[in-house]
């Protein structure tokens, strides 16, 4: 879509991607950048953020429950692919907006959004070359260095499948004390400390396979660099900004069509 730029927020259940939305939208109109929020969620209950595109005006959950006669994890799988049969209808309400960034809300369960070939599809007609993965990494699937590596490896798979480039985050840095935030940024920006972990970590069979990994990890060159953000606090925000503005206008001002 011409003149659009999709950040699409991601992330495993409960790591914060709606509240995080909502705080980025409200960073974003006190520093006077035009943004709008898509709400790809249709088993949302509450929203943190009022959503100028909401994929619940064309399909309901419980609908979809009734139709098909499944329980809620199989509705949630069909709805998921339904969003490829109402792609028109979300370009015809965002071709209406004149706006800099378009902040995309996708499903609480990440494999509903990262691993259904309808949003590789929903990515293609939004345009992928105006798109960007905003990757949340919850801080309590991190404290421990198998959690931590558990986390990379979701994220590599999601960036893998949808071929964006993507920015990792550590959400809900308000939570952490000052130690436990600092030695999971070390982790990924130091590959060494989180291998030291690793070894100095209890030599269960769930710790092999999180070395193991971790090596295949490290051969993807996947290490790099991490934020900590916060909804609560603001921390973090601006530099979400700074990532997208870096990807698409090389770090300048933004520029609409």
């Amino acid at each position: 879509m011409i003149g659009l730029k999709f950040l699409f927020f991601i992330g495993t259940a409960g790591s914060g991607k709606s509240t995080l939305v909502g705080a980025f939208k409200q960073w974003c109109d006190d520093a006077g950048v035009d943004t709008v929020i898509v709400n790809m969620d249709p088993g949302a209950d509450a929203l943190p953020y009022t959503a100028d595109v909401d994929i619940r005006e064309w399909i309901s959950l419980d609908e979809v429950m009734k139709e098909y006669n499944l329980g809620p994890n199989g509705a949630q799988i069909v709805a998921a692919d339904l969003m490829a049969v109402n792609i028109k209808k979300m370009q015809d309400v965002l071709a209406g907006y004149d706006t800099d960034y378009v902040l995309v809300d996708t499903p609480g369960q990440l494999e509903l959004f990262a691993f259904r070939e309808s949003s590789n599809v929903l990515v293609d007609s939004f345009g992928r070359e105006d798109s960007m993965l905003i990757y949340l990494s919850d801080p309590s699937l991190c404290k421990s260095p198998n959690g931590f590596v558990t986390a990379m490896v979701l994220g590599a798979l999601a960036q893998f499948r949808l071929q964006l480039p993507m920015m990792n985050l550590l959400s809900k840095a308000d939570t952490l004390n000052e130690e436990d935030e600092q030695r999971m940024l070390d982790w990924y920006s130091v590959p060494d400390a989180l291998y030291g972990d690793l070894l100095d970590s209890d030599m269960n069979p769930e710790t092999v396979v999180g070395m193991e990994l971790f090596k295949a990890m490290e051969n993807t060159g996947v290490f790099g660099e991490i934020r900590s953000v916060s909804a609560e606090t603001s921390v973090g925000l601006e530099e979400i900004y700074a990532a997208a503005q870096l990807s698409f206008f090389g770090g300048e001002d933004t520029q609409k069509s």
